[in-house]
């Protein structure tokens, strides 16, 4: 009897042990076939569109690592933006990935459409009834993004200093201004903001050379009411333009929320007219901007290796990092928790950042898919993480102004390339001790590190600091 159980089991046994390893070979196939389709798509939602972590109830969705624009339940932003998203997942709704590109009627659509799927919207328009005024205007306005232009440059020139080129212009400066700021914009006019060929001499061995390119130069503003202006400078506006031929104006309300607008119309506008210029530098009209060194900054980038590929996604300026919103009410930059919630991500002070023409295009397409948000540099810096891109940082961009022992240098401006923010009186005076300290300082580095500013903490601190006033 033994003999026959110990037969029968031996017979079993090689019976179904192959079957038993071809299903444990089965199971493992079908499990590294499962862990590789989703690292794919992790993979391709992370490059272009994705699912942000606790987007969905259903835990059957693919959860990420947390973003700034994750969801919370009570932010009004975070839930317009991932209604967006939803309709750009490649596995809800693959048929977006074929029109997105083509059809800019279909971005609108979809973001209009997304305010209709925000959750307890009558709740949410109960504390949005409690915003500033400014808040609420911007937040009622977020679903418009075309405005006319009401003047700009004759025959659709791309700026100022069109005239005499010899080759292709290297750099526009689009500077952010408003109606009343005729001053500020005459001092640029004068000094950094010259148009034209603009050049630097740098050493190279032991002799000086020329390093230039030419320059063009636009003001950057919306409209605004006449009746809190108390004057109409419409006609003085447009007799301006005529005559310096850099003016570009839109039909929107120019608030400090809607400098975000400014920058997707800008986009627009450069596409359509300046897209022969290889970079950008946008900036506000009360910054000091050492263009010579700009210039052969730009030329440095361009001579490095891969620049070809760098330039797809290249932006320099003051880098902030993981920073909060401002809680404050009285504050500029106020941004209450019933409109966002989270960090900000990676962004640059919008003071003045410098970049690519090539990067233009791509902020353009990737930031009709970003609601628009109530600061600049953040958005912008929102459509950049979209991208899998980040800005780099300069020590040379000094959005907080100089250290105290600093600003003791003779050639302290010669070492920058931009410094925030300086009168029309100080633009005049500085450009003018530049041209007699030129000698003196021809031959000084950039500033290559921030000094008192280099931990995170401290730059915080100052950003803070900075927000309060």
């Amino acid at each position: 009897m033994a003999r026959c159980y110990c037969r029968w089991c031996r017979v079993l046994f090689c019976v179904c042990s192959p079957c038993i390893c071809l299903i444990l070979l089965f199971l493992y196939a079908s499990i590294m076939v499962c862990i590789d389709m989703k690292k794919m798509t992790l993979h391709s939602i992370q490059s272009d569109h994705y699912v942000t972590s606790g987007s969905f109830k259903n835990k059957n969705y693919i959860s990420l690592p947390k973003t700034f624009w994750k969801l919370h339940e009570d932010a009004f932003w975070n839930q317009l933006q991932v209604a967006i998203d939803r309709h750009f997942n490649p596995i809800l709704n693959p048929q977006n990935t074929k029109t997105r590109l083509e059809n800019t009627d279909f971005y609108d659509y979809l973001l209009r459409l997304s305010f209709s799927e925000v959750t307890d919207l009558e709740s949410m328009r109960k504390k949005l009834d409690q915003l500033p005024r400014q808040l609420q205007d911007f937040v009622s306005n977020m679903k418009r993004r075309n405005y006319p232009l009401i003047i700009q440059p004759a025959n659709s020139t791309c700026g100022a200093g069109a005239a005499d080129e010899q080759e292709p212009p290297l750099l526009l400066l689009a500077i952010k201004t408003t109606e009343l700021n005729f001053k500020k914009r005459h001092a640029i006019r004068q000094t950094w903001g010259q148009a034209g060929w603009v050049s630097k001499k740098k050493k190279n061995g032991n002799v000086r050379q020329e390093v230039g390119g030419y320059v063009r130069r636009v003001f950057l503003m919306g409209k605004e009411n006449p009746e809190d202006l108390g004057v109409d400078v419409s006609k003085l506006l447009e007799i301006e333009g005529q005559h310096y031929g850099d003016i570009v104006q839109w039909d929107f309300s120019d608030t400090f929320f809607n400098l975000t607008l400014k920058d997707v119309l800008f986009w627009s506008w450069y596409l359509r007219s300046c897209s022969q210029i290889r970079f950008v530098f946008k900036g506000d009209d009360d910054v000091f901007v050492n263009t010579p060194n700009l210039i052969t900054y730009l030329h440095e980038q361009l001579g490095m290796p891969h620049a070809e590929q760098t330039m797809n996604e290249f932006m320099v300026g003051n880098v902030i990092g993981a920073a909060s919103p401002i809680r404050l009410y009285h504050s500029k930059y106020f941004v209450p928790d019933s409109l966002f919630k989270g960090l900000y991500p990676m962004y640059a002070g919008g003071g003045g950042v410098v970049y690519s023409g090539r990067l233009v295009k791509r902020l353009h397409d990737i930031s009709r898919r970003v609601h628009l948000f109530p600061i600049d540099d953040v958005f912008v810096g929102m459509c950049m993480s979209r991208l899998n891109a980040a800005p780099i940082h300069h020590p040379a961009f000094l959005t907080f102004d100089f250290t105290q022992k600093e600003a003791m240098d003779p050639c302290a401006y010669h070492k920058i390339l931009l410094v925030h923010k300086r009168s029309p009186t100080q633009l005049i005076a500085l450009w003018d001790n530049m041209s007699k300290t030129k000698n003196q300082c021809w031959n000084v580095s950039l500033r290559v590190s921030d000094n008192e500013t280099t931990t995170a903490k401290t730059t915080k601190m100052k950003l803070n600091e900075y927000n309060r006033k």
